[in-house]
């Protein structure tokens, strides 16, 4: 071994689901940032992010529609798999886009599915209560949820605007 491998600090370990919730309430906080592909990234990889949502705003910041009701699960796994390759240590998480997790339960779990195949370790969605039964189906997959809380762009035309 040479004198950098013995000095070298060992890698943390894997961010999972489990071990984000275990850290709820800790004095360290979680570091999530939002990328959308696999330069980005590494970049926060390396800067020790925890958590690295793929975001639906990918829709707006990355391929140039109005809104975030454009972007399919297709571009979604897409994205997720290209943070996914390009990261080695932070959960990530994969947004699940509108009308992804609306129509039935059996929808919902495909598309969890399919971000999940794609490299994320969670999902997450929005709606509150309303959403609760999409939830179960997704959490009796074994695929970890996680919450959104304030402004729900999916919501644009409920809302009636942004």
């Amino acid at each position: 071994m040479t004198a950098e491998q013995t000095t070298k600090a060992p890698s943390p370990s894997r961010v999972t689901a489990p071990g984000v919730a275990a850290r709820k309430g800790a004095d360290s906080p979680l570091v999530m940032v939002t990328a959308y592909d696999a330069p980005t990234a590494r970049i926060a990889d390396a800067a020790g992010v925890d958590i690295i949502l793929v975001g639906d705003s990918v829709a707006n910041v990355v391929l140039g529609y109005d809104d975030t009701l454009q972007v399919t699960t297709a571009d979604m796994a897409h994205h997720v798999g290209a943070v996914a390759r390009g990261q080695s240590r932070a959960l990530v998480v994969g947004d699940l886009p509108w009308l992804s997790y609306h129509v039935s339960n059996e929808d919902t779990v495909r598309n969890a599915a399919a971000l999940v195949r794609a490299g994320a370790g969670a999902v997450k969605l929005e709606g509150g209560r309303k959403r609760i039964e999409s939830v179960r189906a997704i959490l009796d997959a074994e695929i970890p949820v996680m919450g959104h809380l304030g402004l729900t762009p999916q919501s644009l035309h409920a809302l009636g605007g942004m």
